[in-house]
């Protein structure tokens, strides 16, 4: 009789010593997509800060290139109103669309009074101030790469098995890589192409 009830007590502690361990992986999975999920928002987080960056600068470019050509150009318009659209987007696909259309209009902008004013060009204020946009825009493509390596870590995660049926269980899915929209590859067409 001892030995059927060290038997099953034997049963009962591999039984519990399972479960325990089950639990725990459980509980170290979850752990580590949620940890991989804040990463992502991190991320987008950082590339809405570049974003917020370049669009602080946008007021100092404007009031230069405006004051030291005596008008404001359709370049300068359309650099505001990009910058505006970014401010009021909501959703990250919009902001994400807006700071592209941004970027694009300080380039057109930039390379307008290089090619018409020579003489801003010489301007300090003017070349430190581009120089900070042009930096603003290369760690906004970092940021953006960042992000898309955090959605292949987060995405990787969870469909490795077994991780994948914990992923499952708590809801965790699969995130869209970031896509650049169609025509995004170049440089739109802003303003009128001539300045006063």
């Amino acid at each position: 009789m001892d030995n059927k009830i060290k038997g099953l007590s034997k049963k009962w502690w591999i039984v519990i010593g399972v479960i325990a361990i089950i639990l725990i992986y459980l509980i170290a999975v979850y752990n580590n997509f949620v940890t991989l999920n804040q990463n992502i928002n991190g991320k987008w987080s950082e590339v809405e800060n570049q974003y917020q960056r370049q669009a602080d600068l946008i007021p100092n470019l404007v009031s230069i290139v405006s004051s030291s050509l005596g008008a404001e150009t359709k370049f300068v318009k359309d650099v505001v109103d990009a910058r505006t659209a970014w401010q009021n987007a909501q959703s990250q696909f919009d902001k994400d669309k807006a700071g592209f259309q941004m970027n694009g209009g300080i380039a057109a902008l930039v390379n307008a009074v290089a090619e018409n004013y020579p003489t801003l060009q010489a301007n300090k204020q003017y070349v430190a101030l581009t120089d900070e946009v042009s930096g603003t825009q290369n760690r906004i493509t970092v940021a953006r790469g960042n992000y898309i390596s955090a959605i292949q870590l987060y995405n990787t995660a969870i469909l490795r098995f077994p991780a994948r049926l914990a992923a499952g269980m708590f809801g965790f899915s699969g995130k869209d890589y970031y896509k650049a929209e169609q025509g995004a590859l170049t440089t739109p067409k802003l303003g009128t192409g001539l300045l006063p």
